[in-house]
């Protein structure tokens, strides 16, 4: 009826085949990320075949893959876009996410083809979710008072959030480097300041913490290495000799000696605009833009440390650890602040030297770096830290954690089941799917580390039932054991997060009835 009045190109697809293509959309998404889950999952290869770029890389992590992969059906994209809001507000359970809500909408399905209305179970799944939140709420611990305690709770999550990781088995090395450049934050949270450097060569092993700022960039040639005291003029200008930069210009003279006039003035220009830098009283120039020979000259002659072509990335980081600000013009020296730290040297890491700025202002600036094989081993290994940096920061700011492997989503089933009893009507039925999906979790973890799934959850429940709250799955030894007791720790932000947006996602795609396609408008006399 519709295509009466609708334009060519304009489709709809309408109730049962818009729903299922939803469905089938997002539950193949799901199924392809979900191998990867748990301390045993599998690694995925993303090959790119655009004909300049062939690279390829390798990776577990969820919001990595989706976010590499051009889909075409909309609720698939609803998939990759809450894997990615996880990925920003959290860090971890990108696939997580993604994966219950690939799993609520597999016990959608079959309830839909039992004649019960998409409303119905959404009703079911808001009273599910009330108790899972309540369930989870009241099985979190709260450390932060105690220091100590707080400090083991933010390494026993590192390394929860590591196994999973290429640098699994170095977890406890590399839960330590995160925790203390996240403990040297103080609080203030701006990842920012914490600089990952990429380093070729080496081990994994090799990786180290260094107490400062590391750039990645040269000295000009005959300049100072080292300076102590530094002060900072960071800047973004050009600093080529000022030539006629309007595009299709042309000057034309008569002689040489014009020319040679021409470019004398240039100098004097570019000589008049050194003098202006050099008058603000700083001893280091970081410029965001190349330092032609010229400049670099004159800044040699002052004995002033000229750094060039310091991405905007880096002058930004920059700014925000020395305290400065990135500048363009240079008239008012009185009201440009300059960066100060307390010595900036060359070193040497590997083959490749680098700057480093030590005791800069804002002293909780700290750079990791990073060894490895490979650059496909370096890139994995920098998501798997930048993962566990993202929780442990977000666990600095809402401190209580859970228990993992498994055992809340054991106990947020059980909360539901027991509500389940009580509650009339088919939206008992929602509830029951929501808490068997939940359970799809673990028994997915325990498939992908190669045990039988069916008895360890069946085991995990029976162990939940008798009052052992805190038991989950131990994948090194394929049985159940207690979490607290190996150590196994989540954040309670990342849980509730995966929880939340998994199960709004779901409801989201449940109630779409129609899915309309339209062709762009095409413009008149096109």
């Amino acid at each position: 009826m519709e295509a009466a009045f609708m334009d060519s190109g304009t489709t709809v697809d309408k109730g049962e085949n818009a729903r299922l293509s939803s469905f089938i959309g997002a539950i193949a998404i799901a199924d392809l990320v979900k191998t990867t889950l748990g301390p045993k999952g599998m690694d995925k290869i993303l090959q790119r075949i655009s004909e300049h770029d062939q690279s390829i890389s390798v990776t577990n992590d969820g919001a990595t893959i989706l976010k590499s992969i051009n889909l075409d059906n909309a609720a698939a994209k609803v998939l990759v876009d809450i894997s990615r809001v996880q990925d920003d507000e959290v860090g971890d359970g990108t696939t997580s996410v993604a994966v219950l809500c690939g799993e609520l909408l597999r016990e959608a399905e079959d309830l839909i083809n039992q004649r019960i209305h998409p409303q119905t179970i959404a009703e079911g799944w808001r009273l599910a979710r009330k108790a899972a939140r309540e369930a989870l709420e009241s099985s979190a611990v709260d450390n932060s008072s105690d220091d100590a305690k707080f400090r083991e709770d933010l390494l026993r999550i590192a390394r929860t959030t590591l196994s999973s990781k290429l640098v699994t088995h170095d977890k406890d090395y590399f839960a330590t480097l995160a925790v203390d450049a996240v403990m040297r934050l103080k609080g203030s949270n701006n990842l920012d300041h914490i600089q990952v450097l990429k380093k070729a060569g080496g081990h994994l092993r090799d990786s180290y913490l260094e107490e400062g700022f590391l750039l990645d960039k040269k000295i000009g040639v005959g300049q100072p290495k080292r300076i102590e005291n530094a002060k900072i003029l960071l800047a973004n200008t050009s600093m080529d000799t000022d030539k006629i930069k309007i595009y299709g210009s042309r000057v034309r003279v008569d002689s040489l000696n014009k020319v040679a006039e021409i470019e004398e003035a240039e100098k004097a220009r570019m000589r008049q605009k050194c003098d202006k830098i050099i008058a603000h009283g700083c001893n280091v120039f970081i410029n965001r833009q190349l330092i032609y020979n010229l400049p670099e000259s004159i800044f040699t002659e002052h004995g002033v440390m000229a750094i060039e072509h310091a991405d905007f990335d880096g002058i930004e980081r920059l700014a925000a650890v020395t305290g400065g600000e990135v500048v363009s013009t240079f008239d008012r020296p009185d009201l440009v602040t300059m960066g100060q730290c307390d010595v900036i040297e060359e070193v040497m890491i590997g083959e490749d030297k680098v700057i480093r700025l030590g005791g800069c202002k804002c002293g909780e600036a700290c750079s990791i770096v990073l060894r490895g094989a490979s650059s496909h081993v370096l890139d994995e290994a920098e998501r798997s830290l930048h993962d566990a940096l993202c929780i442990l920061t977000a666990t600095v700011k809402e401190p209580r954690i859970v228990c993992g492997g498994g055992c809340t989503e054991i106990l947020m089933a059980q909360a539901i089941d027991r509500q389940v009893e009580s509650t009339p009507g088919k939206k008992a039925l929602a509830m029951a799917s929501f808490a068997r999906a939940l359970r799809q979790l673990p028994a997915i973890v325990a498939d992908n580390g190669g045990y039988d799934s069916a008895e360890l959850v069946t085991q995990l429940r029976a162990a939940h039932a008798s009052g052992k709250s805190t038991y989950g799955l131990d994948m090194y030894n394929g049985s159940i054991a207690d979490m607290t007791e190996l150590g196994v720790a989540e954040s309670f932000k990342s849980k509730l997060c995966v929880l939340l947006s998994a199960s709004e996602a779901a409801e989201m795609i449940l109630r779409v009835d129609d899915i309309i396609k339209c062709a762009p408008r095409a413009r008149e006399g096109h």
